[in-house]
């Protein structure tokens, strides 16, 4: 017959509040990270609409440069001075 050792089978643990406090900060890391996921589609939904009103600036200046040629506009009033080259 062969010697079998029994093996223990007490499961060995960390405290209740040493477990809370991890599970605690876990969960505010996990919290943290969401957030940062929603802020990252937000910022790539901003950049996309900043480039998209880029364009438009562009288009618009363009068609303002075709009826009055190259000219530095007033934003307050409206007025407009030309650019002599």
């Amino acid at each position: 017959m062969s010697k079998v050792k029994k093996m223990e089978t007490t499961a060995k643990a960390i405290t209740k509040d040493e477990l809370k406090k991890v599970t605690d900060l876990q969960t505010e890391l996990q919290s943290y990270l969401a957030n940062i996921g929603v802020l990252e589609v937000q910022k790539a939904k901003a950049i996309y609409q900043v480039n998209m009103l880029e364009k438009d600036m562009d288009q618009v200046k363009k068609d303002i440069e075709a009826n009055y040629g190259a000219i530095n506009i007033n934003l307050t009033d409206g007025t407009y001075e030309e650019i002599k080259a």
